[in-house]
């Protein structure tokens, strides 16, 4: 694995229940192999209602959801407000290309937290609750005929811990070559 680049942890958030929108907090907790403590999507299995009902003894592969705060900004352009944990977000970041990393790559966050990149987000339609047309806006199919995905990544947690606004992640690639990132 070779370190790479750093950001910084922008807000964090979590909901006990299953909402689309998420509440910023101080500090949420990753725990190994499970999520964020007191999340509804925390679990080994599957807690997404849409997955549960399909395979409900399928691994988590979304226990820890991560989006970056440049997102916002560009939506904000075309007209939709966006604020951290109103996508459904864990983690919100600055200052790293999330979307152009390949799965298996590392996030340390904070002292002690290790998150691995499973995928893209493959959102549903609720999004457009939040902001008509947001939905088109986050997936969309490009010139050449392939999907777009801008919804942020998922991951799993390796290593737990508290994670807070202002911590510092470092980007760990993993060995082997790149295999991008595809929904999850």
């Amino acid at each position: 694995m070779t370190e790479t680049s750093s950001g910084r942890v922008v807000a964090v958030a979590r909901d006990d229940a299953h909402r689309f929108s998420k509440h910023t907090r101080e500090s949420i907790t990753l725990v190994a192999d499970h999520g964020v403590e007191g999340d509804a999507h925390a679990g080994a299995t599957v807690q997404h209602r849409s997955r549960v009902a399909r395979d409900p003894g399928a691994p988590n592969l979304r226990q820890v959801h991560l989006m970056h705060e440049e997102l916002f900004a560009d939506m904000a352009e075309r007209g939709h407000g966006v604020e951290p944990g109103a996508l459904g977000e864990n983690i919100t970041t600055a200052g790293i290309d999330l979307l152009g990393l390949p799965r298996g790559t590392r996030l340390a966050i904070g002292d002690d937290a290790v998150v691995e990149l499973t995928g893209l987000r493959n959102p549903c339609s609720q999004i457009n609750g939040l902001s008509k047309g947001l939905m088109k806006e986050l997936v969309h199919v490009d010139d050449q005929g392939a999907t777009v995905r801008l919804a942020g990544v998922m991951s799993v947690v390796l290593a737990g811990g508290e994670v807070r606004p202002g911590d510092g992640i470092r980007v760990i690639l993993p060995a082997g070559g790149a295999r991008p990132l595809e929904a999850v």
